[in-house]
């Protein structure tokens, strides 16, 4: 759609279309959705609240209901739904498959996912009967283990995303339950943040690598998702070795200028992406910024915070106005 959109400007630009039919120039393109493609979204909309307002209730009925239900019945509740939920996925994707663009592929992809969060209510629900004493972390690595196959079945981006995202909080809650993991070589404050960069950088990677082969990983909105979990913790990084006193050294020193260099050439000459360049200039700003008030606002004075302000507007303005002439050079 974006393709097309910066073709039709092109040629509206250029005098190859008459300003006269350029409203019909934009109905035949195809960029103002029809009716029947509003009545596929707004089905499509209802069938998934729908399905997770279903998941929520059977959680929240059993949680409401701990002291009255015994705990057969709570594993049964939750393991006839997690049936339930299979089988709909089973015929669903007998009919349609889930490659396709019909109805019933969309409904095999809800169900799959329904019975993904089944599983995680199922373990949460076995932890809690039995008292089992495993750490959190345990629960979310489990849970992403276990749903491995069907996320490999499923071929749906945004249970890759939810599978990705149980990864980051199962290696989040290890690093806060059991600290660093690397030795001198990481903080054990800092070791969490050095975890979720390196998954998030790799699964970015793969991700990228992979949407050149398969169409169904080609959706933006799970990279730029995968780019702001390597790039916040890596960005976080760099303001702890700025404001922490006792580190003098970091690892962040080498790998924030190359992580830079690497989305830059990534995403300005092999796949133009606005969004990550944006994201990259957002994140030298930060760091900019902090590390001028880390040295002209230990006193604070007046004139430390007109120049921070003058950076940073002078900043925000320079990146805007790259960004602006790259939107030109990439719709052209």
């Amino acid at each position: 759609m974006a393709s097309i959109r910066r073709e039709l400007v092109a040629l509206i630009e250029r005098g190859a279309i008459p300003r006269e039919q350029v409203a019909r120039a934009v109905a035949l393109s195809g960029l103002y959705p029809s009716g029947r493609a509003w009545a596929v979204f707004l089905d499509r909309l209802l069938l998934w609240l729908g399905t997770l307002a279903l998941v929520s209730s059977l959680l929240f009925l059993i949680a409401y209901n701990w002291t009255e239900m015994g705990r057969w019945l709570r594993f049964g509740l939750v393991q006839a739904a997690l049936l339930a939920a299979i089988g709909v996925y089973w015929w669903a994707a007998g009919r349609g498959g889930v490659d396709e663009g019909a109805k019933e592929s969309t409904v095999a992809r809800v169900a799959l996912t329904a019975a993904s969060l089944l599983l995680g209510v199922l373990l949460a629900l076995f932890g809690q009967v039995y008292q089992t004493g495993a750490d959190p972390w345990q629960l979310f690595f489990a849970w992403a283990v276990m749903m491995l196959p069907w996320v490999l079945v499923a071929r749906f981006d945004a249970l890759w995303v939810l599978w990705l995202g149980l990864l980051n909080i199962a290696l989040a809650l290890y690093f806060r339950t059991w600290g660093g993991a690397f030795g001198a070589l990481f903080a054990s404050e800092t070791a969490a943040l050095w975890g979720l960069f390196a998954l998030n950088t790799v699964a970015l990677a793969l991700w990228e690598l992979g949407a050149r082969r398969w169409r169904w990983l080609a959706a933006g909105w799970a990279t730029r998702l995968l780019a702001l979990g390597s790039g916040i913790p890596l960005t976080l990084l760099v303001i702890v070795l700025i404001f922490d006193e006792r580190v003098d050294v970091s690892p962040a020193i080498l790998v924030y200028p190359l992580w830079l260099a690497a989305l830059y050439a990534v995403y300005r000459h092999w796949r133009p992406d606005l969004f990550m360049l944006a994201g990259g200039c957002l994140s030298v700003i930060a760091v900019v910024t902090l590390f001028l008030a880390r040295h002209l606002l230990w006193q604070a004075e007046a004139g430390g915070f007109l120049l921070l302000a003058v950076v940073v507007l002078a900043l925000g303005a320079a990146a805007v106005v790259w960004l602006k002439r790259l939107h030109v050079e990439m719709s052209s």
